[in-house]
């Protein structure tokens, strides 16, 4: 139960960090590499 919590936790932050990105394009480059990086996309960048 509390992974589940925790990738919704994730998820819910990675939302707020490209919003208060406000058009960074380097800044929401690095959201999306730290992104791929999660155990919890891994092979999700394949598709």
């Amino acid at each position: 139960m509390n992974d589940k919590r925790d990738e919704t936790s994730e998820g819910l932050n990675q939302i707020m960090e490209i919003i208060n990105a406000k058009g960074d394009e380097g800044e929401l480059k690095e959201i999306v590499e730290k992104g791929r990086t999660t155990p919890d996309t891994k092979g999700r960048d394949k598709e």
